[in-house]
């Protein structure tokens, strides 16, 4: 099995066997959850696809597999799951043990700091490919939020992204060839800013939050369908 392989496995295994926690009950979730998370593969492997096509970024073959659709390794497609499947995760936990309480007076202020942090990147930025369009689909989500959304559930959102931040790093670290001779995935110099936390591009970070807080919108706004 392949390194990305191993990284898919080992991050989906405890969020999946947690699922059937009582308090949390996450697997009560699921029928909306795989609603939102395939309208988060649909928009990001189409991005992937073409991103790799015009090699903004590519794969290793040391450490995936050979096996490809549409360009994308099987392991890559199998992120666009794994990955925010664990991310909603941890958000359903902080739901279920956190209350809202201070934590819903910070929303507007972190919206708004991440839409203007957006921004600039947006305006400092336009000729990086990967820059540009992490940062306006971030900025995006967070307009809809603050300006026409302004659902209650984006104080947990922010708390979830904070703490998901650490397996993040970890498993992109991995990916973005923190411990092994060549990354797993690689990015092209010309289509970033070149800033990096240890071997993670920044606009990573922005990707993350598109990938955690657009299926968590869709999810949501089942669930309040249902009740």
């Amino acid at each position: 099995m392949t390194l990305y392989a191993w990284l898919m496995l080992i991050s989906i295994a405890g969020p999946l066997a947690l699922s059937f926690d009582k308090k949390v009950a996450f697997y009560k979730q699921w029928k909306s959850l795989s609603i939102g998370l395939l309208v988060n593969a649909v928009l990001f492997i189409a991005w992937d696809i073409w991103f790799t096509k015009q090699q903004i970024w590519g794969f290793n073959p040391a450490y995936s597999s050979t096996l490809k659709f549409w360009g994308l390794p099987i392991e890559e497609l199998s992120f666009f799951i794994v990955v925010p499947y664990a991310s909603i995760f941890i958000y359903a936990c902080l739901k279920a043990y956190l209350k809202r309480g201070i934590y819903t007076q910070l929303i507007t202020w972190l919206n708004v700091i991440g839409m203007l942090v957006c921004l600039v990147a947006m305006v400092a930025f336009t000729t990086k490919t990967y820059t540009l369009v992490n940062t306006s689909i971030a900025f995006v989500l967070l307009a809809a939020h603050q300006f026409w959304l302004k659902k209650a559930y984006m104080a947990y959102f922010w708390i979830a992204y904070f703490v998901h931040l650490l397996p993040f790093v970890i498993i992109n670290g991995v990916l973005t060839g923190a411990v092994t001779p060549s990354p797993i995935v690689w990015y092209s110099s010309e289509h970033i800013i070149g800033l990096r936390l240890i071997s993670i591009p920044i606009e990573d970070f922005f990707y993350a939050l598109s990938c955690l807080l657009l299926p968590v919108t869709v999810m949501e706004a089942l669930l309040s369908k249902q009740h």
